[in-house]
Formats: structure tokens, sequence, C-alpha cells
């Protein structure tokens, strides 16, 4: 109801008030979208078109290289009246990790980094998450890379949250970063010259149930 009401004060407010006033209106609807309480709980899932991990390190001290997979699933179980008592978790397939060199592709699914062969998946999981603010959040979780398992800490931010009309469902969007050192899961080839310090970014959009309209949209 809080999102159905910003959006028609302002309608009303931008149809009779001055240039100033009607923009202040727009942005009050426009921070609707961005009210996590405002989207319905659920379980939603990745968008397969808009879901991407990146990760990047410093190579040789010269430049930040990012390398990024292309094919991962997940789960979002999002308590819209409680955040913090939402979940998340991931499964990476490993072998599709995209340097934008083949060769390279190679390297890093070898023994030396991912070793692909033996440990085909990444997975993260959620102990807990902490709302920060209006839009903000922490995600604690474990993440597994070559069978071993580590606490991760993503900083978070909730971009927007809708009924979208094409898919007949609701949608979330999320930005996520953390940064790790890559030794502590036995990634450690290639040290100093490479960078063990890893930042990981995420940018993901999630579509919960199908279910009609809300009332006014």
């Amino acid at each position: 109801m809080r999102n159905l009401s910003a959006v028609i004060l302002a309608a009303a407010m931008a149809a009779v008030a001055p240039p100033a006033l009607a923009k202040k209106a727009e942005s009050s609807a426009a921070a609707a979208k961005v009210d996590p309480s405002a989207t319905p709980s659920g379980v939603y899932t990745p968008d397969p078109v808009h879901r991407h991990i990146y990760f990047s390190y410093l190579h040789q001290g010269y430049s930040a290289s990012w390398v990024r997979w292309r094919d991962w699933t997940g789960e979002l179980t999002w308590n819209a009246e409680q955040p913090d008592k939402s979940s998340v978790k991931v499964t990476i397939d490993a072998a599709k990790i995209d340097t934008g060199f083949d060769v390279f592709d190679g390297h890093m699914k070898g023994e030396k980094f991912f070793d692909v062969a033996q440990h085909p998946t990444i997975t993260f999981a959620s102990t807990s998450v902490k709302q920060k603010g209006a839009n903000r959040g922490v995600i604690v979780g474990d993440l597994t890379i070559k069978g071993v398992t580590k606490p991760v800490t993503l900083d978070v931010t909730f971009n927007k949250g809708a009924f979208e009309e094409r898919a007949k469902a609701p949608k979330l969007g999320f930005s996520g970063k953390a940064v790790l050192k890559r030794s502590d899961w036995g990634l450690d080839a290639a040290i100093p010259f490479v960078g063990d310090e890893v930042t990981v970014v995420i940018e993901a959009e999630f579509y919960g149930p199908p279910t009609a309209a809300p009332a006014g949209q």
C-alpha cells in the first residue's frame, strides 16, 4: 500500500503543482521503488539475462584484470516484512569462467587455480542478512571454492523492486561487493606477482513467482 500511495500522490501533485514541487513528488514515487518492504515476500530466482558475477585482481601492479562467470543459478528467499530474515544461495558452474581469452580460460580452469575437473561448482550460502538503512545491507555467508569453505561479507545495495508486466511477476534488483584474499581458498598461484586481494562484484535481478499485478498498476 505504501508503494501505491506514493505513486498516486506523485501523479496528483504533478498535475497541479509548479515544476519544483512536481519534481519533488516524482522523487517520492521513485523512493517507493527502493523500499524493500514494498516488494512481496517469496522465493525469487535470477533473471538469466540480467545476472552477473565478476571478480578483479591486480596484475603485476599494472592494471586490474576482470573475469566473469557466464553461468550460475541461485535462490533468494525474500522476507519483505523482516528483510533480516531473508536468505540467499548461489551455485556457480566453475568451468564457465570467462577471461575473454580462450587460452587463459583454460589456465584458470586448471589445477593451479580453480581445478574445475575436481571441483566443478563454487557455492555461496548466506548465514545472516542485516539491513543497514533504507536500501542497504550486509550479507554474511559461506563461500566454498575447491572444497574450502570460508566466511565472506557482501555489502549490498537494493536498487529497485517493482511488478514487471512482461513477466507477470514481482522483480528485485541488487548490487553487491566483497573483497577477499584468494589464498584463503588455496588459490595462491603466482602471488605476489598477481595480487592476492580479489574484488567480487555482483549485479543481479531476481524474479518472484508469477502473480497478478497489484491494484492500480
